[in-house]
């Protein structure tokens, strides 16, 4: 009778690691294969993974460290491969790392015999500065060895809330018997019987947690011990009391036993050396301190001594350094010390290629779904399992759905089978047989500025209508809240169905498709606007309601979960491309855009032309109507970003409240008692905000600490810490230490701070505590340089990232986070002023032909759609961080009006129809790419006077 197959583990450690293709390499630059393989006899070395599980590698013994790393990688699709190392026992019977530059067959006497081991090298101080999902999970594996073989000491209550994580992520959610019996039979901490109720009781609180959240949360516990990523090397001081040395991303410890009793900075030291067995630590002079100038350990020999100086040197380098450093030249005759240096990407390359890619690989929700769609239709979708699903890598299926570019990286959103030149039509005779025939007086564009813009208006209403058929005939939403969003959108969306209509037949007679013998009379456009924004002006009242629709709608919401979480559905959708509070905006933003077009029109128009006193006459109007609703707009605008900010907040309170206003928003690097760690600071009147992102599904930012303005005094402080573009906040109870990307960043930082501080101190603004309850001490405990454990602490990590609902991951905030930057109020208001549609043809830097997209600009995004009547766009690319060019000659791009979009290495081009429409797009662009105080020189346009 044959044997029944052994039942499949529910989330074997398996099935997260290794796939069958190669999706990404961790050292090599993008789009880049291995190395290739040295000639050479080849060898079968050995190599044991971070669950126990053994992989073969064939590789030529003349090959360097690097490739069969690499080649680890490689079998793994691990990206952030920088953070791990191989190591091995030498034959002086020491641990050592593979060095990535030397060839394996000097490192590795009996490559056969000997079994190297993949293992977590770099520890960072915070968990979410690892991007990818895998690496998370490889992070969690290593936890988990060290805590069972006893190296991450800590005490019952941090060990069992960290097997509790590990036994969800491996068996699922708490079932009493399930949950003793697995660990009765599996051992992860010595001495683990007397803790099995508390890991229990631990395990019952973790039902819902995924797989990958239970890696985060791990994670999270585990980071905050004193014992985390620590590897002790054994030393003695002067006087012979033994005690042990090892090194962090601050700098280097000394331990006695396992507690630490002292620190050395990387900023404190100035030279790390050794000399036989004597490793020298020598200080930077410090006034303050009682420390002698070079410190002295002994160790057990010159090979532990070197050792450890090493993986110092590396440390050193990969947190500290923006680039890998460059080989010093070889000395033609003598040398003298060590050749070591550190070798492959530091950190701050590693986080700026994986933030760059990420955009690239799945920039939106709706395209992946759509990809999948179009790749398997019909196919039911597949439920989600306890552990991790097979085959997926990253976050990503392994099979090839999406398709692959030919060098094997993920397709750009731009890229993809929907938007690619295979399937898209060469345009480029039929576009200037067009443009020759079309006219080419400048109004005509405007007028045709109009249309497209108008097109875009006609469907972001559309947005809002349906949201009200969606929450209309749910209990939950409240009667008042039905008739004021029906009584204000449904005439407006009425209204400008019609007008709509009567612009595309005004350009269908200006461009002669129809009753071409007429067309003379109808190459204006000023008349329209003019009988109709007279029409509009009986619906003023619809107008002055946006206000009233959104306080009505947030009142609702916070009185109603059940709408909340229809809102939140509804902002999910594809059709819902922007925040829903900003489609309910768009009433108010579109008479500003009306008011642009006509000071345009004016401005081109001699007062003889026959259009000239319709549109002036229409200018007045409408600048009538703006200067009486722009006080409201400027407040509405400001209240829709605070609620927008909510929701990527978790850990505030009170965010919302009459009197507080928003001025600025990006990352700054925080200095701490762990060296600069990546956080988004919000800037408000009375208050700074920071945060880190939280690695869960929703990416909302985790609350840190809050500065009050208040009394608040700030300096500049690159000399001080020898950090650039660096500078201090001190504030009444607390100094902290932040660095901007740039000079240019420090600059709108400091000069926006001091207007907020002006503003505190001069105002009554709003006075509340922004934290909750378990984030009261005003800063994370991870921001201190000594930190206290305890239950209560390791409670509180764990339920500020509960399961909240879903939430959008491409908002504003998350585009600054991944691009290092910033945006301020002043922003935000240009960038609706600035709102632009039509017809582009885009090209990128390898590809031969222009493809036609219909494109929107708006909240510093372009969202590419097939044709103006899609109802929703099929990809997106933030602008934020892009520079925007004109082609040069060695691009050869012979066309007209072409304008170059560049960020690192992501070129397109884009192609528009006139010099009008190039200057147009040229000029919106620059408002969302350029700092907000030359973008609001660029579209400080004088208008025409009446």
């Amino acid at each position: 009778m044959a044997e029944p197959d052994p039942e499949p583990m529910s989330s074997g450690a398996g099935q997260r690691l290794g796939a069958p293709e190669t999706l990404g390499i961790s050292t090599l630059d993008p789009g880049h294969r291995p190395p290739a393989m040295p000639p050479g006899r080849h060898v079968t070395i050995r190599v044991r993974m971070l669950d126990d599980t053994e992989e073969l590698f064939d590789i030529s013994q003349k090959a360097s460290g690097k490739v069969l790393f690499d080649l680890v990688c490689s079998h793994m699709n691990l990206i952030e491969g920088d953070y791990f190392g191989l190591e091995f026992q030498n034959h002086q019977k020491m641990i050592v790392w593979l060095d990535h530059i030397k060839p394996i067959i000097k490192q590795l006497r009996r490559p056969k015999h000997t079994t190297l081991r993949f293992t977590v090298k770099f520890f960072p101080p915070d968990h979410a500065q690892l991007l990818e999902e895998l690496t998370r999970y490889l992070f969690a594996l290593q936890i988990k060895q060290d805590l069972s073989c006893g190296r991450l000491t800590c005490n019952d209550s941090s060990a069992a809330m960290m097997v509790s994580h590990i036994i969800q992520s491996e068996i699922g959610d708490f079932e009493e018997s399930q949950c003793r019996s697995h660990l009765l039979n599996n051992n992860y901490i010595p001495d683990q019987m007397p803790l099995i109720d508390k890991i229990m009781e631990f395990h019952s609180k973790n039902v819902g947690q995924t797989p990958a959240e239970s890696d985060y949360q791990l994670l999270e516990v585990a980071r905050r011990l004193e014992m985390y990523g620590i590897r002790l090397h054994p030393a003695k001081d002067r006087e012979g009391t033994r005690l042990s040395l090892a090194v962090a991303h601050t700098g280097v410890l000394v331990f006695q036993g396992h507690t630490r009793i002292n620190a050395f900075n990387w900023s404190k030291v100035r030279k790390l050396s050794f000399k036989r067995k004597r490793f020298l630590i020598k200080l930077r002079p410090d006034l303050n301190s009682s420390y002698q100038d070079t410190l002295e350990f002994l160790m057990a020999s010159r090979d532990c001594c070197k050792v450890f100086w090493k993986i110092c040197v590396e440390y050193h380098a990969f947190f500290r350094l923006f680039e890998e450093p460059k080989p010093k030249p070889k000395p033609v005759l003598f040398t003298r010390g060590s050749s070591f240096r550190f070798s492959g990407r530091t950190q701050k390359q590693v986080i700026d290629y994986v933030k760059e890619s990420e955009f690239k690989k799945i920039p939106f929700e709706s395209l992946t779904c759509l990809l999948r769609a179009a790749a398997a239709p019909g196919s039911p979708q597949q439920s989600s399992s306890p552990g991790h699903p097979h085959g997926m890598v990253n976050g990503q299926k392994s099979l090839d759905l999406c398709g692959h570019s030919p060098d094997g990286r993920q397709p750009s959103p731009l890229t993809s089978p929907l938007l690619n030149d295979a399937c898209s039509v060469r345009t480029d005779d039929e576009d200037e047989v067009r443009r020759k025939r079309f006219p080419t007086d400048r109004a005509y564009f405007i007028a045709k500025e109009l249309l497209t813009t108008e097109r875009t208006y006609v469907k972001d209403l559309e947005v809002v209508t349906s949201f009200q058929r969606a929450v209309g005939d749910d209990e939950a939403t409240p009667d008042s809240l039905k008739s004021t969003i029906l009584s204000t959108f449904e005439p407006l969306h009425k209204f400008h169905t019609g007008f709509l209509r009567e612009v595309e037949q005004r350009l269908a007679l200006w461009e002669g498709r129809s009753n071409a013998h007429i067309k003379g009379d109808y190459q204006r456009i000023g008349d329209v606007l003019l009988k109709n924004l007279q029409g509009l002006k009986p619906l003023a009242a619809s107008l002055s309601r946006q206000s009233e629709v959104l306080l009505e709608l947030e009142k609702a919401c916070r009185a109603s979960r059940r709408l909340e979480a229809l809102c939140r559905e509804f902002e999910l959708q594809k059709v819902c491309y922007v925040p829903l509070n900003v489609f309910i905006l768009r009433p108010l933003h579109r008479l500003v855009h009306y008011k642009q077009i006509l000071e345009r029109l004016c401005k081109h128009y001699p007062a003889t032309h026959v259009d000239f006193r319709d549109s002036r006459a229409a200018l007045a109007d409408v600048s009538e109507v703006v200067e009486q609703l722009q006080g409201g707009l400027i407040k509405m605008e400001n209240f829709q970003k605070l609620l927008e900010l909510r929701k990527d907040l978790i850990g505030v309170d009170n965010l919302v409240v009459p009197g507080r206003e928003f001025i600025r928003l990006g990352c700054l690097s925080k200095l701490s008692g762990k060296g600069l760690q990546q956080r988004m600071f919000f800037l408000f009147n009375d208050v700074i905000l920071y945060t880190s992102r939280g690695m869960t599904a929703t990416n909302q930012f985790k609350m840190h600490g809050q500065l009050q303005l208040h009394g608040m005094t700030i300096r500049e402080s690159e000399d001080e810490w020898g950090v650039p573009h660096a500078f201090t906040l001190v504030a009444q109870r607390q100094s902290v230490v932040v660095a901007a990307s740039s000079s240019a960043e420090m600059e709108k930082w400091m000069e926006d701070i001091k207007m907020a501080i002006e503003m505190a101190t001069t105002s009554n603004g709003p006075s509340c505590d922004l934290l909750t309850s378990n984030l009261t001490d005003n800063k994370c405990p991870e921001d201190s340089s000594v930190e206290a454990e305890s239950e209560d602490d390791m409670t509180a990590s764990h339920t500020s990232l509960d399961k909240p609902a879903a939430h959008r991951g491409n908002t504003m905030v998350h585009v600054c986070w991944h691009r290092n930057t910033s945006v301020s109020m002043l922003d935000f208001s240009i960038s609706v002023e600035n709102q632009l549609s039509g017809n582009l043809l885009r090209k990128f830097k390898n590809s031969n032909g222009w493809q036609k997209l219909w494109v929107v600009f708006t909240n510093f995004s372009l969202f590419f759609y097939k044709s103006h009547q899609d109802d929703y766009p099929l990809a997106s690319l933030p602008l934020l961080g892009y520079s925007v060019t004109v082609p040069s000659e060695s691009e050869n791009i012979h066309k007209d009006y072409v304008f170059k979009l560049h960020f690192k290495s992501h070129v397109y081009y884009f192609r528009s129809e006139s010099e009008y429409t190039f200057e147009r797009w040229m000029e919106v662009i620059r408002s969302a790419t350029l700092p907000s105080g030359r973008a609001r020189a660029l579209n400080s346009k004088e208008p025409h006077p009446l």
